[in-house]
C-alpha cells in the first residue's frame, strides 16, 4: 500500500502473474499518494486509494469514520477470489481483514516472513519466504505460491504500459529536443544526500558534452535546492545548455514521463530511482549510507555505486564518517558508469542538425 519503492517492487510479480494465469483481474489497494501508479501495470483493473496516513492521525473523528466505511463498501463491490497482502505490515493486515473473501482466500506471510510478525496472524494461509533476497525476488516467491504457479527464475520485468509516453511538453519548449539527464538529488535522510559541490560538478561535466540537466523536486525545500544548483550553472558560458528546474512541482505521471525520455538518470537512494529503474532508463544510484542488497533499484541497466558504510544504514554521521560515505561516489566515478553518453549525445546533435 505505501513506500514508492514496495510499491514498484510488486510490478514484476504481477507480470510474473498475468502471464501464468490467462484472464487474471488484478484491484490495488495503495496509499492515495501513489494513486496514478497501479494502472500503469496492464493487469490492473481498479486502482483503490486508501487515506490510511490521514486516517491515522484523527482515527476516531466523524470524518475518518465516514471515509473508511464509504472506502470499505466500494472496496467489497468486487468479490474476490483471493486477497493478498504483499506487504506484511500490520497496517495492511488490517485491511486485508475488512475484505470480503471465500474461506482460506486471506493469504500473506507466516511468522517467520513478514515484516511485522503479528501481521500473519490475520491471514488464513501463511507462506514462507526467505526474508535474505532482494524484495522483488521476495514478493515474486510469494505471488507464486499464494497462486500456485512456478517460482519464475527469468530476468525481472516490470511489464508497464509506458511505450506511447509521451515527452514533457514543458520540457520541450524548454530544451528544444536537446538530449538530457535528470539528476534526483532528493531523498529522505540527510545522510543520503550527495554534496551540493559533486552535483554541480557533475552538471558541468555533462552541459560540456551537450546534455541539459533537469533538477526536478517534490516540495518547498527540494525546490530551492533544485534552484541553488541551478542558479549557479545557468551562466552565459553555458550558452543555451545548462540546467533547468520545473516552475512547478510535476505530478507523479508527468515524473514518469520525464525519467522515460532521458538519456540517463543519476540518483541518491530515493523513491523515484525505482520508476526510472522500472522504465529501463540507464541509470547510476548512489548509496552512501544504504545498501541496495535487499531494497534497492533493479534494472536492466541500473548500476549502483556504494560506499564502504552503505550496509550501515546511518541517519547521523559520527566524527569521520561523512567524509568515508563519499568514498566510491565521485564524480568520475559516476562518469565512468555513463560511458554511452559521447557516441549518444553526437547521433542525437546530428539527427537535430540534419547533417548527413
Amino acid at each position: 500500500m505505501s513506500s514508492m519503492g514496495d510499491v514498484f517492487h510488486t510490478f514484476p510479480a504481477l507480470t510474473d502473474a498475468q502471464r501464468a494465469i490467462p484472464g487474471l483481474v488484478v484491484d490495488w489497494v495503495v496509499e492515495d499518494a501513489f494513486r496514478e501508479i497501479p494502472a500503469w501495470h496492464p493487469v490492473i483493473d481498479r486502482v483503490l486509494p486508501i487515506s490510511l496516513r490521514q486516517w491515522r492521525k484523527r482515527p476516531f473523528a466523524k470524518q475518518t469514520r465516514q471515509q473508511k466505511a464509504a472506502f470499505f463498501a466500494k472496496l467489497n463491490e468486487q468479490k474476490y477470489d483471493l486477497v493478498l497482502d504483499a506487504q506484511g505490515l500490520l497496517k495492511s493486515a488490517w485491511v486485508v481483514r475488512q475484505i470480503a473473501a471465500p474461506k482460506i482466500g486471506k493469504v500473506g506471510l507466516d511468522w517467520a516472513s513478514a515484516r511485522e510478525k503479528l501481521a500473519s496472524l490475520f491471514y488464513d494461509r501463511k507462506i514462507h519466504v526467505v526474508k535474505d533476497q532482494h524484495a522483488i525476488t521476495r514478493l515474486r516467491e510469494l505471488f507464486a505460491k499464494a497462486l500456485n504457479y512456478p517460482i519464475p527464475t527469468t530476468p525481472i520485468e516490470y511489464g508497464l504500459n509506458h511505450q506511447a509516453w509521451l515527452p514533457l511538453e514543458q520540457l520541450a519548449e524548454q530544451i528544444s529536443n536537446q538530449p538530457y539527464v535528470v539528476c534526483l538529488h532528493a531523498t529522505t535522510w540527510e545522510t543520503k544526500y550527495w554534496p551540493e559541490d559533486h552535483w554541480q560538478q557533475l552538471i558541468t561535466k555533462l552541459n560540456q558534452q551537450g546534455l541539459k540537466v533537469v533538477l526536478p523536486w517534490g516540495n518547498a525545500e527540494e525546490k530551492v535546492r533544485s534552484e541553488r544548483l541551478a542558479a549557479g550553472l545557468n551562466h552565459q558560458a553555458l550558452g543555451a545548455l545548462g540546467v533547468w528546474c520545473p516552475p512547478q512541482q510535476l505530478k507523479l505521471n508527468e515524473m514518469a514521463r520525464l525519467l522515460k525520455h532521458a538519456k540517463a538518470v543519476v540518483s541518491v537512494d530515493t523513491g523515484l530511482s525505482h520508476v526510472a529503474a522500472a522504465l529501463d532508463v540507464p541509470m547510476v544510484v548512489l548509496y552512501r549510507v544504504t545498501d541496495p542488497k535487499l531494497v534497492g533499484a533493479l534494472g536492466q541497466n541500473v548500476v549502483h555505486l556504494c560506499s564502504p558504510l552503505a550496509p550501515n544504514y546511518i541517519k547521523k554521521f559520527k566524527p569521520g564518517q561523512a567524509q568515508q560515505s563519499l568514498q566510491g561516489l565521485s564524480v568520475d566515478e559516476v562518469l565512468a558508469k555513463l560511458p554511452a553518453f559521447d557516441r549518444d549525445v553526437k547521433d542525437d546533435l546530428i539527427n537535430d542538425i540534419g547533417v548527413m
